[in-house]
């Protein structure tokens, strides 16, 4: 977000400055009423080509972030889905110890084999 305030930040000073320039310098050039609308003329084009290649320059950083974003968001996907599959097998592994250890509990409590059953 600071990146982002500071951008705005940064826009709306070049804009600001590019205007205060044009007028600065409007006022202090003794020229003609056309001379003046000419060169009033060509600074507004200026204007709007530095201004329109500077949207050009947001979109393109906003498309990268975004870009950025959604490929980091499938990378996390990913590790979470891996991470649930080791879960899985490890919870099933213990099952399967657990299963056994019981069954065999069970087998030693029914044969009466009292020295196998142990229920720690």
């Amino acid at each position: 977000m600071s990146n982002k305030d500071e951008f705005g930040a940064f826009l709306i000073g070049f804009l600001v400055g590019g205007l205060t320039g044009a007028v600065v310098s409007l006022l202090l050039a003794p020229q003609s009423g056309e001379e003046t609308r000419s060169v009033i003329k060509e600074r507004a084009i200026e204007l709007r080509d530095k201004a329109s290649e500077t949207a050009g320059d947001v979109y393109s950083k906003a498309e990268e972030a975004a870009n950025e974003a959604v490929r980091r968001a499938e990378e996390l996907l990913e590790e979470a889905k891996e991470k649930a599959v080791e879960a899985k097998e490890k919870g099933q592994a213990l099952y399967e110890e657990q299963k056994a250890r019981l069954s065999k509990k069970i087998t030693a409590e029914t044969s009466g084999d009292e020295a196998e059953l142990d229920l720690t």
